[in-house]
């Protein structure tokens, strides 16, 4: 039988975004600047941003010809100078593990006619007065005088309103079941404008805000840790059976794209065996106010 569908919805929160196209000589040098790019940015609990894969790109459709990868970069819009942290991300990320990256070019994404950050020419600087504008296959870009050859970066950086936060949950009856859920779930909601920063797409330890401890923002979510039903203090909420819960958490462009990633993940993962529910996580509205449902007929932005 397939998995229950609990009737809830998942609380995705505003952010700002920006989203970089990645180029390489090849498919394994294209790894490796996507897998620096976006590493340590899985929660933005701790992280600077959240970052992930958003898809493949085919060299006929990179503006130099090349495999090319686009990525995502997000901050909570709840901060006071979000955009400078978003700048600050791009710019470390960008510089220290793009342009670092044997044959690897940047090019921007979003549109950067009115909310753009001048990414090229800081990343520039590195060239110590030898980096030079030109236009390169059809985009203004700064040239970067590298020891191997040239970095070519796109002038301009174009971010924009984003949502972050979307998620399911996965309540499994064995451990390997709960993973398999999430897996093909992750798998599934891969799709242009949505990434999953967590490693893999899977997030083995959802966390609430708040903890016992000042200086901690958030913890483990011990409701639903199965090893502490029963424990006193702890007012367990999992189902009976369940053994073990993973999660998947989804950025991405707006909340039709987040609604329709979330659909595919539940129908690629509810007849997973061993699988028992699939929920979500919320805060009642306290932390984000689009709500994601996982039955589709409630849906109403």
């Amino acid at each position: 039988m397939p998995a229950t569908l609990d009737d809830t919805y998942a609380e995705a929160f505003r952010s700002i975004y920006a989203s970089v196209l990645i180029t390489a000589r090849d498919g394994y040098w294209l790894d490796r600047a996507v897998q620096a790019s976006t590493g340590n940015a899985s929660s933005a609990i701790m992280c600077d941003c959240e970052a992930g894969l958003e898809r493949l790109v085919e060299p006929a459709e990179t503006p130099d010809g090349r495999p090319g990868a686009v990525v995502q970069f997000h901050v909570p819009r709840f901060h006071k100078d979000r955009e400078q942290r978003l700048e600050r991300s791009l710019l470390v990320r960008v510089c220290q593990n793009v342009l670092t990256c044997p044959t690897t070019a940047a090019f921007n994404v979003l549109p950067a006619t009115e909310k753009w950050f001048p990414l090229g020419r800081k990343v520039a600087y590195f060239g110590d007065g030898h980096q030079f504008k030109a236009e390169r296959h059809g985009r203004r870009c700064w040239v970067v005088p590298i020891l191997s050859g040239e970095f070519v970066i796109e002038r301009r950086c174009g971010w924009s309103d984003g949502l972050m936060g979307g998620n399911l949950w996965f309540f499994g009856a064995t451990a390997d079941a709960a993973l398999e859920a999430a897996t093909r779930a992750a798998t599934a909601a891969r799709m242009p404008g949505v990434i999953l920063p967590f490693p893999g797409g899977v997030a083995s330890s959802g966390s609430k805000a708040g903890s016992k401890y000042k200086f901690a923002v958030a913890s483990t979510f011990a409701e639903f840790c199965p090893t502490l039903r029963g424990k006193e203090g702890v007012t367990s909420r999992l189902p009976a059976g369940v053994a073990s819960v993973q999660e998947i958490i989804l950025d991405g462009a707006d909340l039709p794209t987040l609604v329709k990633a979330t659909q595919a993940a539940i129908a690629a993962s509810r007849d997973t065996p061993g699988l028992l529910t699939i929920s979500a996580g919320n805060y009642g509205g306290r932390l984000g106010k689009s709500f994601i449902y996982l039955y589709p007929e409630k849906q109403t932005g």
